[in-house]
């Protein structure tokens, strides 16, 4: 390998919507950990999240969808365990979770305080670090590192985190072979589900706002394929589940409403919490009902009203779905009809095997989701791409070296 520099370029988040690409250190590495030289780092929305309503506090540096080549080892059993030697062409996992848990116990990774942790950087906070030349990998993180064939590309190994999170959702799904399935949203993950379900054998009912998104269900496995404003949508009353990929209410009440008795309805979108200090109007009519928020008419059910109190930052109507407003579900169905509301959030790296196998075999093809490649200098221009999405984008990635 060439030799290390002693300083990198980039891309520090400085508040809210402020990222700068600066000059700093190369990390540093201790035993068994590894130095890692970016090649490329996709976008993703939790990142976006984060620089759009500074979530956490600045300087960071974001980017975790990361694959790259590894230019330094450090010394250490753990990291001879490992197998993995400088020249290796990796994918990262930033998170791993510690297995022992409560949490870990029942499978919820996620919420595992070791998975909370974030094990790779390139300097400040934690955060990732994939905008950025080199990324320091620590230790508790190296279960996560999976090598990149030969034949395939580094976009490929660092699509393998997004793919781990449908794959995990996917599996918190009680489905059968012939099951029908609603995907809403068909941007690069609601593309992934389909494609990942189509070939578990469910047909697939991919809706979204846009034509051209559909036609791009069909090609990904969708059975049929329908806008999410259509009467055709609700022909379709007999689901046996339904996967909500856009933070669209309203797409949760048709859902809710569409799938059969004994039905699923996942979450995957619905990621960015109500502030603490003004609890939705939702959960006051549910809590202190009052004759505005129930109906005075005996027999109708409770009339749930969109959540207008969020931060005017956070749109009210998904730009993929109809408009949140009064949204209407009877929730006496979900227990007479045994419907089950779940959320499924961020990654298995326990499934990362599988992952690999489904990603680097192109059995799931990810390089037609892959439209747009930015140089590191653009990290904000891919990042407003990636935040107001047009009908040709959707995975958007940082490409150093490919």
């Amino acid at each position: 390998m060439s030799d290390i520099p002693k300083t990198m370029r980039a891309v520090v988040y400085r508040g809210v919507n402020d990222l700068r690409v600066e000059t700093l250190p190369v990390p540093r590495i201790g035993d068994n950990e590894l130095l890692v030289r970016v090649a490329v780092c996709g976008v993703c929305p939790t990142d976006i999240k984060k620089i759009h309503y500074g979530t956490v506090a600045p300087p960071r540096i974001f980017g975790h969808e990361t694959a790259g080549t590894i230019v330094k080892i450090g010394a250490g059993a753990k990291i001879r365990a490992t197998r993995l030697k400088v020249g290796d062409r990796v994918a990262l996992h930033h998170h791993v979770p510690c297995l022992k848990c409560h949490f870990c116990r029942h499978r919820a990774f996620a919420q595992c305080e070791t998975y909370k942790r974030t094990g790779i950087t390139a300097g400040f906070e934690p955060s990732g670090g994939g905008f950025a030349e080199y990324v320091r990998v620590m230790d508790f993180v190296l279960p996560g590192v999976v090598k990149i064939p030969a034949k395939n590309s580094f976009a490929e190994g660092a699509m393998l985190e997004p793919v781990n999170t449908v794959l995990k959702a996917v599996k918190r799904l009680n489905l059968l072979r012939g099951d029908n399935v609603l995907v809403a949203g068909q941007g690069p993950i609601g593309l992934t589900f389909t494609k990942i379900l189509e070939l578990r054998g469910v047909n697939v009912l991919a809706t979204d706002l846009l034509a051209s998104r559909l036609k791009l269900a069909k090609k990904f496995g969708a059975k049929w394929a329908a806008l999410a404003n259509s009467p055709q949508v609700a022909r379709h009353s007999s689901l046996d589940a339904a996967i909500i990929a856009v933070p669209s209410d309203s797409a949760v009440t048709q859902a809710l409403q569409l799938v059969r008795g004994a039905g699923q309805v996942l979450l995957f979108a619905h990621t960015k919490r109500a502030a603490p200090a003004s609890p939705s109007p939702t959960l006051i009519s549910l809590v202190h009902p009052t004759r505005s928020s129930l109906s005075p008419q005996r027999g109708e059910g409770l009339r749930v009203r969109g959540e207008t109190n969020r931060p005017a930052s956070y749109p009210l109507t998904s730009p993929l779905h109809a408009a949140d407003h009064a949204p209407f579900f009877d929730f006496a169905s979900i227990c007479l009809d045994e419907k089950d509301l779940i959320g499924s959030y961020s990654s298995d790296f326990t499934i990362q095997d599988e992952v690999a196998r489904l990603v680097f075999s192109r059995r799931l093809d990810v390089r037609p989701l892959l439209t747009h490649r930015y140089p590191l200098e653009q990290t904000a221009d891919a990042i407003a791409l990636a935040s107001k999405p047009t009908e040709k984008s959707l995975k958007i990635v940082i490409n150093q070296r490919e």
